[in-house]
Protein backbone atom coordinates (compact mmCIF):
# COMPACT_ATOMS: atom_id res chain seq x y z
CA UNK A 1 0.00 0.00 0.00
CA UNK A 2 1.33 3.44 -0.96
CA UNK A 3 1.45 5.93 1.89
CA UNK A 4 -0.21 9.23 1.02
CA UNK A 5 2.24 12.14 0.92
CA UNK A 6 -0.65 14.59 1.06
CA UNK A 7 -4.37 14.01 0.99
CA UNK A 8 -4.57 14.41 -2.78
CA UNK A 9 -7.50 15.59 -4.86
CA UNK A 10 -7.66 13.17 -7.79
CA UNK A 11 -8.57 14.50 -11.22
CA UNK A 12 -9.99 12.07 -13.81
CA UNK A 13 -8.08 11.82 -17.07
CA UNK A 14 -10.70 13.51 -19.25
CA UNK A 15 -10.96 16.50 -16.95
CA UNK A 16 -7.27 17.21 -16.51
CA UNK A 17 -6.43 16.63 -20.18
CA UNK A 18 -8.88 19.39 -21.07
CA UNK A 19 -7.28 21.71 -18.50
CA UNK A 20 -3.86 20.90 -19.89
CA UNK A 21 -4.93 21.70 -23.46
CA UNK A 22 -6.49 25.02 -22.40
CA UNK A 23 -3.34 25.91 -20.49
CA UNK A 24 -1.12 25.17 -23.47
CA UNK A 25 -3.29 27.32 -25.74
CA UNK A 26 -3.15 30.21 -23.27
CA UNK A 27 0.62 29.91 -22.87
CA UNK A 28 1.12 29.79 -26.64
CA UNK A 29 -0.90 32.98 -27.06
CA UNK A 30 1.11 34.75 -24.34
CA UNK A 31 4.48 33.81 -25.85
CA UNK A 32 3.63 33.99 -29.56
CA UNK A 33 5.20 37.39 -30.22
CA UNK A 34 8.38 36.47 -28.35
CA UNK A 35 8.74 33.19 -30.22
CA UNK A 36 8.19 34.90 -33.56
CA UNK A 37 10.86 37.51 -32.79
CA UNK A 38 13.26 34.85 -31.63
CA UNK A 39 12.81 32.98 -34.91
CA UNK A 40 13.77 36.21 -36.71
CA UNK A 41 16.66 36.84 -34.28
CA UNK A 42 15.06 40.12 -33.19
CA UNK A 43 15.38 41.68 -29.74
CA UNK A 44 12.76 43.69 -27.85
CA UNK A 45 14.03 45.87 -24.95
CA UNK A 46 10.76 45.65 -23.02
CA UNK A 47 9.25 42.25 -23.67
CA UNK A 48 12.45 40.17 -23.68
CA UNK A 49 13.23 41.19 -20.10
CA UNK A 50 11.13 38.52 -18.41
CA UNK A 51 12.75 35.76 -20.44
CA UNK A 52 16.29 37.02 -19.96
CA UNK A 53 16.18 38.18 -16.34
CA UNK A 54 14.27 35.17 -15.03
CA UNK A 55 15.91 32.63 -17.36
CA UNK A 56 12.44 31.79 -18.66
CA UNK A 57 11.64 29.67 -21.70
CA UNK A 58 8.24 29.52 -23.41
CA UNK A 59 8.26 25.73 -22.96
CA UNK A 60 8.39 26.22 -19.18
CA UNK A 61 5.22 28.30 -19.26
CA UNK A 62 3.54 25.79 -21.56
CA UNK A 63 4.00 22.79 -19.26
CA UNK A 64 0.83 22.45 -17.20
CA UNK A 65 1.05 21.34 -13.58
CA UNK A 66 -1.94 20.60 -11.33
CA UNK A 67 -0.05 21.83 -8.26
CA UNK A 68 0.65 20.42 -4.84
CA UNK A 69 -2.03 18.18 -3.35
CA UNK A 70 -3.51 17.15 -6.73
CA UNK A 71 -3.03 13.77 -8.40
CA UNK A 72 -3.86 12.81 -11.97
CA UNK A 73 -5.47 9.61 -13.16
CA UNK A 74 -4.18 8.14 -16.39
CA UNK A 75 -0.78 9.83 -16.22
CA UNK A 76 1.68 6.95 -15.66
CA UNK A 77 4.42 8.82 -17.57
CA UNK A 78 4.51 11.46 -14.84
CA UNK A 79 5.61 8.90 -12.27
CA UNK A 80 9.07 9.13 -13.86
CA UNK A 81 9.16 12.92 -13.50
CA UNK A 82 11.35 14.37 -10.78
CA UNK A 83 9.60 14.63 -7.39
CA UNK A 84 6.52 12.72 -8.63
CA UNK A 85 5.05 9.39 -7.57
CA UNK A 86 1.79 7.52 -7.16
CA UNK A 87 -0.22 9.09 -4.36
CA UNK A 88 -2.92 7.65 -2.14
CA UNK A 89 -3.94 4.19 -1.01
CA UNK A 90 -5.46 3.09 -4.31
CA UNK A 91 -2.41 3.84 -6.46
CA UNK A 92 -2.56 4.76 -10.11
CA UNK A 93 -2.99 8.51 -9.69
CA UNK A 94 0.29 10.43 -9.97
CA UNK A 95 1.13 13.72 -8.30
CA UNK A 96 3.88 15.75 -6.70
CA UNK A 97 5.65 14.07 -3.81
CA UNK A 98 5.79 17.10 -1.52
CA UNK A 99 8.20 15.47 0.91
CA UNK A 100 10.66 14.62 -1.86
CA UNK A 101 10.40 18.17 -3.18
CA UNK A 102 11.04 19.59 0.29
CA UNK A 103 14.01 17.27 0.80
CA UNK A 104 15.69 19.01 -2.15
CA UNK A 105 14.22 22.50 -1.96
CA UNK A 106 13.13 22.88 1.66
CA UNK A 107 15.42 25.78 2.57
CA UNK A 108 14.31 27.76 -0.46
CA UNK A 109 10.64 27.00 0.16
CA UNK A 110 10.88 28.18 3.76
CA UNK A 111 12.61 31.41 2.69
CA UNK A 112 10.00 32.11 0.02
CA UNK A 113 7.23 31.37 2.52
CA UNK A 114 8.65 34.00 4.88
CA UNK A 115 9.11 36.50 2.07
CA UNK A 116 5.53 36.06 0.88
CA UNK A 117 4.10 36.14 4.41
CA UNK A 118 6.01 39.21 5.58
CA UNK A 119 5.44 41.15 2.37
CA UNK A 120 1.71 40.43 2.45
CA UNK A 121 1.53 41.69 6.03
CA UNK A 122 2.98 45.13 5.29
CA UNK A 123 1.26 48.24 3.92
CA UNK A 124 2.01 49.20 0.33
CA UNK A 125 4.36 52.15 0.01
CA UNK A 126 3.59 54.05 -3.17
CA UNK A 127 5.25 56.99 -4.83
CA UNK A 128 8.78 55.74 -5.51
CA UNK A 129 8.02 56.95 -9.06
CA UNK A 130 10.07 54.24 -10.72
CA UNK A 131 13.27 56.17 -10.05
CA UNK A 132 15.21 52.91 -9.85
CA UNK A 133 15.38 52.88 -13.65
CA UNK A 134 16.66 56.46 -13.64
CA UNK A 135 19.26 55.59 -11.00
CA UNK A 136 20.53 52.79 -13.25
CA UNK A 137 21.67 55.34 -15.85
CA UNK A 138 22.58 58.23 -13.52
CA UNK A 139 25.81 59.92 -14.63
CA UNK A 140 26.61 57.03 -16.93
CA UNK A 141 26.97 57.38 -20.68
CA UNK A 142 26.60 53.65 -21.49
CA UNK A 143 23.15 52.21 -20.89
CA UNK A 144 21.56 48.78 -20.68
CA UNK A 145 18.98 49.32 -23.41
CA UNK A 146 19.50 50.48 -27.01
CA UNK A 147 17.00 53.32 -26.61
CA UNK A 148 17.60 57.07 -26.38
CA UNK A 149 17.08 58.88 -23.10
CA UNK A 150 13.92 60.95 -23.33
CA UNK A 151 15.48 63.96 -21.53
CA UNK A 152 19.08 63.33 -22.48
CA UNK A 153 21.81 62.49 -19.97
CA UNK A 154 21.86 65.86 -18.23
CA UNK A 155 18.09 66.05 -17.99
CA UNK A 156 17.95 62.51 -16.64
CA UNK A 157 20.57 63.24 -14.00
CA UNK A 158 18.65 66.36 -12.97
CA UNK A 159 15.47 64.34 -12.35
CA UNK A 160 17.33 61.91 -10.08
CA UNK A 161 18.84 64.80 -8.13
CA UNK A 162 15.51 66.64 -7.80
CA UNK A 163 13.46 63.75 -6.37
CA UNK A 164 13.93 61.56 -3.30
CA UNK A 165 15.12 58.08 -4.24
CA UNK A 166 13.69 55.44 -1.88
CA UNK A 167 14.02 52.04 -3.50
CA UNK A 168 13.30 49.09 -1.16
CA UNK A 169 14.13 46.29 -3.59
CA UNK A 170 17.60 44.82 -3.47
CA UNK A 171 17.58 43.34 -6.97
CA UNK A 172 16.76 46.76 -8.41
CA UNK A 173 19.15 48.63 -6.12
CA UNK A 174 22.12 46.46 -7.07
CA UNK A 175 21.92 47.83 -10.63
CA UNK A 176 22.17 51.47 -9.52
CA UNK A 177 25.23 53.25 -10.86
CA UNK A 178 27.96 53.89 -8.27
CA UNK A 179 27.06 57.60 -8.23
CA UNK A 180 23.37 56.83 -7.61
CA UNK A 181 23.73 54.36 -4.75
CA UNK A 182 24.41 56.97 -2.02
CA UNK A 183 21.33 58.92 -3.16
CA UNK A 184 18.99 56.11 -2.15
CA UNK A 185 17.47 56.80 1.27
CA UNK A 186 17.60 53.05 1.93
CA UNK A 187 20.48 50.67 1.36
CA UNK A 188 18.80 47.30 0.79
CA UNK A 189 20.88 44.14 0.94
CA UNK A 190 20.06 40.51 0.27
CA UNK A 191 20.34 39.88 4.01
CA UNK A 192 17.69 42.52 4.74
CA UNK A 193 15.25 41.54 1.98
CA UNK A 194 12.84 39.76 4.32
CA UNK A 195 12.63 42.90 6.43
CA UNK A 196 12.29 45.42 3.60
CA UNK A 197 10.17 43.92 0.82
CA UNK A 198 6.81 45.67 0.55
CA UNK A 199 3.74 45.05 -1.64
CA UNK A 200 3.69 48.41 -3.40
CA UNK A 201 7.03 47.76 -5.09
CA UNK A 202 6.70 47.02 -8.81
CA UNK A 203 9.71 44.71 -8.79
CA UNK A 204 8.50 42.80 -5.72
CA UNK A 205 5.23 42.15 -7.54
CA UNK A 206 6.99 41.30 -10.77
CA UNK A 207 9.07 38.81 -8.79
CA UNK A 208 5.98 36.77 -7.98
CA UNK A 209 6.78 35.19 -11.34
CA UNK A 210 10.24 34.28 -10.04
CA UNK A 211 8.66 32.77 -6.92
CA UNK A 212 6.24 30.70 -9.02
CA UNK A 213 9.12 29.44 -11.14
CA UNK A 214 11.19 28.51 -8.09
CA UNK A 215 8.28 26.56 -6.60
CA UNK A 216 8.12 24.62 -9.86
CA UNK A 217 5.62 21.75 -10.06
CA UNK A 218 4.01 22.76 -6.75
CA UNK A 219 2.41 25.76 -8.50
CA UNK A 220 -0.78 25.19 -10.54
CA UNK A 221 -0.38 26.12 -14.20
CA UNK A 222 -3.03 28.81 -14.08
CA UNK A 223 -1.27 30.58 -11.21
CA UNK A 224 2.04 30.53 -13.09
CA UNK A 225 0.46 32.17 -16.13
CA UNK A 226 -1.36 34.72 -13.95
CA UNK A 227 2.01 35.70 -12.44
CA UNK A 228 3.52 35.92 -15.92
CA UNK A 229 0.75 38.23 -17.14
CA UNK A 230 1.15 40.46 -14.10
CA UNK A 231 4.93 40.66 -14.54
CA UNK A 232 4.53 41.40 -18.26
CA UNK A 233 2.14 44.28 -17.59
CA UNK A 234 4.31 45.69 -14.79
CA UNK A 235 7.33 45.59 -17.06
CA UNK A 236 5.53 47.84 -19.55
CA UNK A 237 4.85 50.45 -16.85
CA UNK A 238 8.41 50.10 -15.58
CA UNK A 239 9.75 51.11 -18.99
CA UNK A 240 7.08 53.71 -19.74
CA UNK A 241 8.07 55.50 -16.53
CA UNK A 242 11.79 55.02 -17.16
CA UNK A 243 14.14 57.63 -18.64
CA UNK A 244 14.12 55.76 -21.95
CA UNK A 245 12.07 56.99 -24.91
CA UNK A 246 9.69 54.10 -25.63
CA UNK A 247 7.51 55.86 -28.21
CA UNK A 248 9.15 53.94 -31.07
CA UNK A 249 7.91 50.74 -29.39
CA UNK A 250 4.32 51.97 -29.38
CA UNK A 251 4.13 53.13 -25.76
CA UNK A 252 3.35 56.54 -24.31
CA UNK A 253 5.89 57.64 -21.69
CA UNK A 254 4.78 58.29 -18.12
CA UNK A 255 6.61 61.57 -17.47
CA UNK A 256 7.32 61.18 -13.76
CA UNK A 257 9.19 64.49 -13.77
CA UNK A 258 5.78 66.21 -14.07
CA UNK A 259 2.88 66.35 -11.60
CA UNK A 260 0.41 64.58 -13.97
CA UNK A 261 2.99 61.88 -14.68
CA UNK A 262 3.60 61.29 -10.99
CA UNK A 263 -0.13 60.98 -10.36
CA UNK A 264 -0.49 58.49 -13.21
CA UNK A 265 2.41 56.40 -11.92
CA UNK A 266 1.06 56.22 -8.37
CA UNK A 267 -2.42 55.26 -9.62
CA UNK A 268 -1.03 52.44 -11.77
CA UNK A 269 1.32 51.32 -9.01
CA UNK A 270 -1.68 51.02 -6.69
CA UNK A 271 -3.61 48.96 -9.26
CA UNK A 272 -0.71 46.57 -9.67
CA UNK A 273 -0.43 46.15 -5.92
CA UNK A 274 -4.12 45.23 -5.86
CA UNK A 275 -3.65 42.72 -8.68
CA UNK A 276 -0.64 41.19 -6.94
CA UNK A 277 -2.34 40.71 -3.57
CA UNK A 278 -4.43 37.61 -4.46
CA UNK A 279 -1.54 36.08 -6.42
CA UNK A 280 0.77 36.46 -3.43
CA UNK A 281 -1.92 34.84 -1.26
CA UNK A 282 -2.22 31.91 -3.68
CA UNK A 283 1.55 31.41 -3.71
CA UNK A 284 1.56 31.54 0.08
CA UNK A 285 -1.06 28.80 0.08
CA UNK A 286 1.32 26.70 -2.04
CA UNK A 287 4.24 27.13 0.36
CA UNK A 288 1.93 26.47 3.32
CA UNK A 289 0.76 23.21 1.74
CA UNK A 290 4.33 22.15 1.01
CA UNK A 291 5.55 22.89 4.52
CA UNK A 292 2.50 21.11 5.91
CA UNK A 293 3.79 17.89 4.33
CA UNK A 294 7.09 18.05 6.20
Amino acid sequence: MTTAVLAATVLPAAGWRAREAAHEARADALTAAHRERRARHEKHPIEDFLYEYYGLRPARLRRWQPGVGVALEGAPERAAWRWHRELGDDGGAVGLDARAFLADRGEGVRWLHELLRRTAGRPAHLGCLGLHEWAMVYRQEEHRHPLPLRLGQRGTDAVVEAHPVRCTHFDAFRFFTPAARPLNRLQPERATQLGMEQPGCLHANMDLLKTALKLGPAVPGGLLLDCFELARDIRVLDMRASPYDVTALGHTPVAIETAPGRAEYVAQQRRFAERAEPLRARLLAVTTALLGAA
